[in-house]
């Protein structure tokens, strides 16, 4: 057999390359005669796993690269995103927040790249709750997102989103006007501060943010047909 670091150089130009099959041939033979493993082995082993559609063998790879490695934050978020697809949120919820704690507790040496994936699967996981109606657990995620990226313009409207929904006008009207700040340019972001300020009644500010938004994209169909109905009910009230 090669040297451990020749077929580990060619394991890890497969596994670039997308060569899947030849990827996991390679870092299985790597784990013979190594009883403990290694972490960035079973790590890649999970992804190719996850690449071949079988959650299940991911996350008996990623848990055990985290067993030699309790601090590897990529394979928690890996391990996170497989538990997701089993559909096993709470566990996944859990596994998200453990490494929310390390990439704390270590902000200042860990890959923004991670910090930001983390955000990132925390918002996907307050999106499936919101859809199901779970919005107090949607509003958890979309606040554990924003505390490892607190301006992701997206992220901040969404919480505004599930924050509307649950009646909470003013804390939504808070977020929505955030994320313009963030981002002057995110649209959405105005579209829904003007679908709650026209909830509330103050259908001139709501007027104020639809225009704003056909003026950056005068393609939002949708904003056309707001505006059309908000100055139909002020005629309606003259």
């Amino acid at each position: 057999m090669e040297g451990f670091e020749a077929v580990y150089e060619k394991a890890l130009a497969a596994f670039k390359k997308g060569e899947v099959e030849e990827a996991e041939r390679l870092y299985l033979l790597l784990l013979e005669g190594h009883p403990r493993g290694y972490a960035d082995v079973y790590n890649k082993l999970g992804i190719i796993a996850c690449q071949k559609e079988d959650p299940q063998n991911a996350v008996e790879y990623f848990k055990k690269a985290l067993k030699i490695n309790p601090r590897y934050t990529e394979a928690s978020l890996n391990l996170a995103i497989s538990l997701n697809d089993l559909g096993q949120y709470d566990d996944a919820s859990k596994t998200f927040s453990k490494a929310a704690e390390v990439v704390r507790a270590e902000r200042e040496s860990v890959d923004p790249y991670l910090s930001g994936k983390l955000a990132n699967e925390h918002a996907k996981l307050g999106d499936i709750y919101s859809e199901i109606g779970l919005l107090d657990e949607a509003l958890v995620q979309y606040r554990k997102a924003l505390s490892m990226r607190p301006n992701f313009a997206d992220v901040l409207t969404k919480l505004g989103i599930a924050l509307r929904e649950k009646g909470l006008f003013d804390e939504a009207i808070e977020k929505f006007n955030k994320a313009k700040q963030t981002n002057p340019q995110y649209t959405n972001a105005m579209v829904h501060l003007g679908i709650t300020y026209y909830m509330k009644g103050f259908i001139d500010l709501a007027l104020k943010e639809w225009e704003a938004v056909q003026k950056i994209n005068p393609g939002v169909k949708e904003v056309q047909a707001y505006l059309s109905l908000a100055k139909k009910d002020i005629v309606d009230d003259e």
